[in-house]
């Protein structure tokens, strides 16, 4: 908890979904929280996720992967950056 209290920003690296394809990204977290929003950034195999206090911006998304695919492997809704990138 130290670790994200004092930090200015934190970004979260991991993988999408769990082995059998279920979403890691939730509407709400289900785990005991380390700390409350201060995660900044989401970087997957998949998707680079912005937090935002509008929600979760995606801008960038891997390659050969499509809008959809990442959404459907996220529980969370997602907004689409007008600048999206491929990894």
């Amino acid at each position: 908890m130290d670790l994200v209290a004092g930090a200015r920003r934190v970004i979260v690296g991991m993988e999408h979904a769990t082995k059998d394809g279920q979403p890691k990204i939730l509407k709400k977290c289900t785990l005991p929280l380390t700390g409350v929003k201060v995660v900044d950034t989401i970087v997957t195999e998949m998707a680079y996720i912005r937090v935002t206090p509008e929600g979760l911006l995606l801008e960038e998304i891997a390659s050969g992967l499509t809008v959809e695919d990442v959404q459907k492997a996220t529980e969370a809704k997602l907004r689409v950056s007008s600048g999206l990138k491929t990894m």
